[in-house]
């Protein structure tokens, strides 16, 4: 990890040996600009931050580090860290196979333990030697896991991101209609609009000097689509995993009052993940239309949302992060083809 101050930390190019982990980025960053750690965030009640700021090595190289105990866990594979000792354990199969055919049995593993504190890169297995250590890191392990809701332990692959049995609202339909500030829903909850054709019929009012920002848009900088308002003109944009973002925009800025915008996409067929014709209307008048070559057949994103009148998360086109709508947005129709 890198941090850069140069008005506060005076240690330019300085090392720091101490152990943290990535949970302690957000109590640094608390720490050195002088918040504290919220309790409540829209009405909401929070959990205590389980991270240690990292802030007192800024200015002692050698001093003693102040995260003294993480557990690890991704698909069975875990670990446990503990004062400078650490006990692993490799549950067969790296996070990004799917395959359950090379995970053996929870009760088929190998621990091993290592010290840290003389050995960092983990090249002296140390399990036979210390085995009363390693039995008590491994009962650590449990303890910390079932206080931060480990358990059960699940090795599944490709089970745990398919979102074919996630509930959606309504349950399956064709139709929806959206109003402004439905945000932060889930793609899985979210209409399907991949492998199909799919329209967008927007009722929004137009302010008289123009309307900037998101009517509607799923996804953000990996993948996704977004229906918006730049320098006046209502456009559409499709991010094809961040390769390409074909874009159809109309050539004439939109007066104010109220309109309707549509976004039609007629999908090629023959097939997942191909291409077909956009065309954007308004006002039942055909403005723009454009070619998109392909389509992102499965996920655009594991964390990024549907929104409607603005974009959270990271922007799916090429404009600010949260570029919110500056008209009213009545409602916005949807229909699956």
């Amino acid at each position: 990890m890198v941090i850069t101050w140069p008005n506060r930390i005076k240690d330019a190019g300085g090392l720091r040996s101490q152990f943290h982990h990535c949970i302690d980025v957000v109590p640094t960053i608390l720490e050195a600009v002088g918040i504290p750690e919220p309790s409540m965030v829209s009405g909401v009640t929070q959990k205590p931050i389980e991270g240690v700021s990292m802030l007192y090595t800024f200015d002692d190289q050698k001093a003693v580090s102040r995260h003294r105990t993480q557990y690890f866990e991704m698909m069975g594979n875990r670990a446990m860290y503990d004062n400078g000792w650490i006990a692993s354990c490799f549950h067969g199969r790296v996070p990004w196979e799917f395959s359950l055919s090379k995970t053996p049995s929870f009760d088929n593993e190998k621990w091993e333990l290592y010290n840290l504190a003389e050995d960092f890169s983990q090249a002296d297995n140390l399990a036979e030697k210390y085995p009363n250590k390693l039995r008590a890191l491994q009962d650590l392990f449990w303890a910390e896991a079932a206080k931060h809701n480990v358990l059960p332990l699940d090795d599944r692959g490709g089970e745990r991101v398919d979102t074919s049995n996630w509930p959606v609202p309504g349950g399956v339909r064709n139709k929806f209609i959206f109003y402004d500030g439905a945000v932060r829903i889930p793609e899985a909850s979210a209409p399907v609009t991949k492998n199909r054709s799919f329209t967008i019929a927007a009722d929004v009012e137009i302010p008289q000097d123009g309307a900037e920002g998101v009517v509607t848009a799923i996804g953000g900088v990996g993948g996704g689509w977004s229906l918006y308002f730049k320098d006046g003109k209502p456009s559409f944009t499709y991010n094809y995993l961040t390769s390409e973002r074909p874009t159809i925009t109309s050539s004439k800025k939109l007066g104010g009052g109220p309109a309707t915008i549509q976004y039609e996409f007629v999908y090629d067929g023959g097939g997942v993940g191909k291409g077909g014709v956009g065309k954007l209307f308004v006002n039942g008048q055909l403005v723009a239309q454009g070619r998109i070559e392909r389509t992102v057949p499965l996920l655009f994103s594991c964390d990024e949302t549907f929104d409607v009148g603005t974009d959270t998360g990271s922007p799916v086109g090429l404009y600010p992060t949260n570029f919110t709508f500056t008209g009213k947005i009545k409602k916005v129709d949807m229909e699956l083809k």
